[in-house]
């Protein structure tokens, strides 16, 4: 690839990472026109094509496939590494199903993208049927000769708004591994007050950016990311069939025969394109691994480092009933207001409230252990946001439950709660968060390299009175230092 190319594809990858904080919606207005005009063209071309040989329909009978496999076997499933590439794009359906919801892509799919894309391909096998030289590029040559520099202009512009697709995909997984306990807490911007799916997460874009610039300039060769992508591609389509085949059984509660009905055909299919694919592993098929396993490294590393500090912290920390009674017996000095402590189990006393007891001598009149819970569903029910339970002495249990598509909001669950009958002043309320230094030692449970990882990631996470939305001017922060 020459220079300039390099070059010019740099700044296009500038441009379309950049315009990402200004929302999908707002790119979408710009973006929006430019693919329909695209995809209408394209259908419009190989109709016109189909039209001058209408054998080719005849392809819509899977025993021409059946056929070749048959006669050709090792040529067809060498083609099978090229034919993926032309259903790569619907990989990208299902992330964006988080951020634009399912009903949008069904229609666009369905209705549009799907039946022209369809069009293109036959147009494009039947122009081989009238001039087998076409070959050398059949896309482009549908079009008349005085057309073609219109086209590389609409088709370089849709592959950079394609990739638009997998980028708002990317800011939708983020958020929901981050809400899952698989990944830090990062900075998540909303770029839309009327959809809740439209978010924009900085530091997901920029190190997409890096890694897409470190690639085109380290493969340079389109057939390389031809390779990369290929085996990336159905990968993940080899592990949305095992994720149907789970759905199916526990969410859908299927019969067993019928779902292994559905999903063996789906896996067989997919492990046939990835053994196809995983010949182009040494022209830059390596590459989504190295990826992959260096991104399966840090969410495992980071959900058994929280684990692992969580059963830490609960076995440090005092029985929450043991220390109310301590409490009732020898009461400390109250004062106005009310205390609220962060805190992610439920049966111990948070570290915050015994570093503010031991340091200031005193409890507030009211105090509110809340705890916020993810749930493995997308939303939450309005009612089933809160519980609050009283435990004695003024102390106060509040669970607030969100789902993995949802946000925490601290004043929102406060709210809530005054909605219910239990009244927050937010002038009078404080909030106590605790900050753990952690400490990487020689211990079961996890390697030391793997500690040092969690270690460094903890330190690189957004704080937690930010990622809940707390009020900065009432946050209390109380460090502690755990040994993992």
């Amino acid at each position: 690839m020459p220079l300039e190319t390099i070059i010019l594809l740099i700044i296009l990858l500038v441009v379309l990472f950049g315009v990402q904080k200004h929302g999908t919606a707002r790119v979408g207005m710009f973006f929006g026109p430019v693919m329909v005009l695209y995809f209408m063209v394209i259908a419009v071309l190989g109709a016109l094509e189909v039209a001058k040989e209408p054998a080719i329909l005849r392809a819509l009978n899977p025993i021409h496939a059946l056929r070749f496999f048959a006669n050709e076997p090792i040529a067809a499933f060498i083609s099978l590494g090229a034919v993926v590439l032309a259903v790569t794009g619907t990989e990208a359906l299902y992330a964006d199903m988080g951020h634009f919801g399912r009903s949008p892509i069904r229609r666009a799919w369905l209705a549009f993208v799907l039946p022209a894309l369809v069009l293109n391909y036959y147009g494009q096998g039947a122009l081989l049927l009238a001039d087998p030289a076409a070959v050398k590029n059949p896309f482009y040559l549908l079009a008349p000769s005085w057309a073609l520099i219109p086209m590389v202009v609409l088709a370089t512009c849709a592959t950079v708004i394609a990739s638009q697709a997998v980028i708002s995909g990317t800011f939708s997984l983020s958020r929901a591994a981050i809400q899952m306990g698989y990944c830090p807490r990062l900075h998540i911007e909303h770029t839309s007050e009327r959809q809740i799916g439209q978010i924009y997460v900085p530091f997901i874009n920029w190190s997409l950016f890096a890694a897409v610039v470190l690639l085109v300039v380290s493969f340079r060769k389109s057939d390389n990311l031809a390779g990369a992508y290929g085996i990336a591609v159905t990968l993940a389509m080899l592990i949305d069939s095992i994720l149907i085949f789970m759905v199916m059984r526990r969410l859908w509660k299927w019969p067993l025969w019928l779902a292994i009905a559905i999903a063996t055909p789906l896996t067989l299919i997919d492990l046939l394109f990835l053994a196809s694919n995983s010949l182009k592993i040494d022209d830059g098929g390596w590459f989504p691994l190295v990826i992959g396993g260096v991104v399966f490294t840090l969410l495992t590393t980071w959900k058994r480092g929280r684990a692992l500090l969580m059963d830490k912290l609960s076995t440090d920390a005092l029985p929450l009933d043991v220390f109310i009674q301590s409490i009732e017996v020898s009461p400390p000095t109250r004062v106005e207001g009310t205390a609220v402590f962060m805190t992610s189990t439920l049966d111990r006393v948070p570290h915050a409230l015994l570093h503010n007891l031991k340091h200031n001598k005193v409890l507030h009149e009211r105090v509110v252990m809340l705890t916020v819970v993810m749930r493995d569903i997308p939303y939450v029910d309005a009612d089933a946001r809160i519980a609050v339970k009283p435990l004695g002495c003024d102390f106060y249990q509040m669970l607030a439950y969100y789902g993995f598509k949802e946000d925490p909001d601290v004043p929102e669950i406060l709210e809530e709660a005054g909605r219910r009958g239990f009244v927050f002043d937010m002038m009078e309320t404080s909030f106590f968060v605790s900050r753990e230094t952690l400490i990487p030692t020689v211990s079961p449970g996890m390697a030391m390299w793997r500690e040092r990882l969690f270690v460094s990631m903890s330190k690189n996470a957004v704080k937690a009175s930010e990622f809940f939305q707390i009020p900065t001017n009432r946050v209390v922060e109380l460090g502690t230092q755990v040994e993992l």
